[in-house]
C-alpha cells in the first residue's frame, strides 16, 4: 500500500469525535489512539473509494487494503459513511491552503494552484467516485458539501474579503459568483471534461475570469 496521501498525512492528528463501538468490537478504553494508524486507514479508504466507488466500498475491503483487522476500523468509525466523511474532512483541513501574502492576485493564484493539484491526485478520483452517489445518498451529500465543498469556499471568501479591505476589490463586485465560479471551474474539468488541471488553466481562470470580475 502507498504511503499516506497528502502533505500532512505523515503527521496526522487524532480526531476528537467520540464514537460508540458496534457490538463485537473490542474496547480500547485507556489505550492511546495511534494517529499514524488512523492516517493509514484513511489512506486505504481513499484508495478503495477511488477504485470501486462508494456503494461497493466495505469495511472488509478497507481492512484488507490497510492490512488491518476490521475491529481496528470499527473502533474508530462506526460505518463507511463516517469513515469516508472523516477522511474527506481530514484531507481538506490539511491540504487546502489558506494563503495570506497581502496581495489579492497572489493569494488567489496560490490557492487555485494548490487546490487544482489537490484535486488532480487520488483525492480527485475519490471525489469522482462519490459524486455519482450523492443524489441517492442524502446524508452523504450533506456531509460531502459540509466537509469538502464549503471549506474551500470559505477560504476563497476570506481571501477576497481581505483584498476588499485593502481596496483591491471594487465595491459592487459579484463576490458570491466568483467564489462559486472558482471551485466550479476546477470541478467541471475534473468531473466532466477530463482536461488537465494544470497551471496554464489556473492562470487563465485567474486572469480571464476571476480577477476581471473583482476589479
Amino acid at each position: 500500500m502507498n504511503a499516506p496521501l497528502g502533505s500532512d498525512w505523515e503527521r496526522p492528528q487524532p480526531t476528537s469525535t467520540s464514537r460508540t463501538q458496534p457490538e463485537g468490537a473490542s474496547s480500547t478504553r485507556g489505550r492511546p489512539r495511534d494517529s499514524t494508524r488512523d492516517a493509514a486507514l484513511r489512506t486505504a479508504a481513499l484508495e478503495v473509494l477511488a477504485d470501486v466507488g462508494y456503494r461497493a466500498l466495505t469495511m472488509d475491503a478497507v481492512a484488507a487494503q490497510a492490512r488491518a483487522g476490521k475491529a481496528t476500523i470499527y473502533r474508530r468509525w462506526e460505518s463507511k459513511l463516517e469513515l469516508v466523511i472523516d477522511t474527506c474532512t481530514q484531507l481538506v483541513q490539511r491540504n487546502v491552503p489558506q494563503p495570506d501574502n497581502g496581495v489579492l492576485e497572489t493569494d488567489l493564484g496560490e490557492f487555485l494552484s494548490a487546490f487544482a493539484e489537490f484535486l488532480d491526485g487520488p483525492v480527485g478520483k475519490a471525489a469522482q467516485a462519490l459524486v455519482g452517489e450523492l443524489p441517492h445518498e442524502p446524508e452523504l451529500a450533506e456531509a460531502f458539501r459540509d466537509s469538502f465543498l464549503l471549506p474551500q469556499r470559505d477560504v476563497l471568501r476570506r481571501i477576497i474579503d481581505r483584498g476588499s479591505e485593502r481596496g483591491e476589490v471594487r465595491g459592487n463586485a459579484p463576490v458570491d459568483t466568483v467564489v462559486e465560479l472558482a471551485g466550479a471551474a476546477l470541478i467541471h474539468r475534473l468531473m466532466l471534461t477530463g482536461e488537465p488541471l494544470d497551471q496554464r488553466f489556473v492562470d487563465r481562470l485567474l486572469h480571464e475570469a476571476l480577477l476581471p470580475l473583482l476589479r
